[in-house]
């Protein structure tokens, strides 16, 4: 297993292309490997809704990244605590936020809300890092503001359970543009174990007085996210993230809802309505406008 992982990370990537950007890396390639990733995501929600009932979320949490930071200490002995235990603590608010939100909201507003942290990159990202929107980007958000509304299903009122679920929507913003500056000066290898230990620290504590009694299949699909969606797949994202920007790569993963519905459908024969096929195929055109004249981000300049 361990040789495994470390060919994943020590091998290059690439799809090949007559332009290449720097690091040997193309647009193509970035936008390929991210689009992966979404897909990968997607696959863990059918997966975690099948076994997990009756799992407290911060137990699950708290298993499937300590089993990350396992192999991510495994893949680099040497990580860099000052970024990576702010990136964690970053990808911790949300997790734990969206966690006690879901308690007291439905799961459609949710999911909805917590889509939202695609809106909120790049308000986030030209405050931290000057990236403006391109024109297609200006189309491209909207349309993927809207077709999250309408494949949740819609949603009505709000209580404190969205508030929750709305921070959780900006600290994963926060999370995704920190991903895109941090790398820039610290190899993605360096930042995983720290990333991921704080996550596993802080569901620990929060799922302390709760019941660790976890069935098997629960732990096979924390197996399988922790090393599948959370190792490879944030590697995957730290790594071409930062070569085609965040907003770019805010776009691309608006393909995760769709990747995770459709394994939905797929595995556990959910069945979307006619308002929801439209908010998926707004999501897809969302997506698509991601990938027109993708260039390095345009990051102005600041004083």
């Amino acid at each position: 297993m361990r040789l495994l992982v470390e060919k994943v990370f020590q091998s290059p990537i690439t799809v090949p292309r007559e332009e290449k950007e720097e690091g040997g890396v193309t647009i193509v390639s970035a936008v390929f490997w991210l689009l992966v990733v979404t897909a990968i995501w997607g696959t863990t929600f059918p997966l975690q809704k099948m076994v997990l009932e009756g799992v407290s979320p911060f137990v699950y949490n708290a298993i499937r990244f300590w089993i990350a930071t396992i192999f991510a200490f495994m893949i680099e002995p040497k990580q860099n605590f000052k970024y990576g235990i702010l990136i964690g603590l970053l990808l911790a608010g949300g997790y734990i936020s969206q966690t006690w939100g879901l308690t007291l909201t439905t799961a459609s507003k949710s999911g909805f809300i917590t889509s939202l942290y695609i809106i909120f990159v790049p308000i986030v990202s030209y405050l931290w890092e000057k990236e403006r929107l391109t024109r297609f980007q200006k189309i491209g958000f909207p349309l993927a503001f809207v077709g999250s509304y309408f494949l949740s299903g819609g949603i009505s009122g709000f209580n404190f359970g969205d508030f929750l679920t709305l921070l959780c929507a900006l600290s994963f913003s926060f999370h995704v543009v920190s991903l895109t500056v941090f790398t820039r000066k610290i190899p993605e290898k360096n930042l995983m174990g720290w990333q991921f230990g704080a996550v596993a620290i802080t569901n620990t504590l929060l799922g302390w007085n709760q019941s660790w009694s976890v069935p098997l299949p629960a732990w096979g699909v924390a197996l399988y996210t922790a090393c599948f969606a959370t190792v490879i797949g944030i590697f995957l994202q730290m790594k071409y993230q930062k070569k085609i920007g965040s907003n770019t790569a805010a776009l691309i993963f608006v393909g995760e809802p769709i990747f995770s519905t459709f394994f939905a459908m797929l595995f556990l024969n959910e069945r979307l309505t006619g308002v929801q096929w439209f908010g998926a195929f707004l999501l897809l055109v969302a997506l698509a406008f991601a990938s027109l004249k993708v260039k390095k981000p345009n990051l102005g300049v600041s004083g």
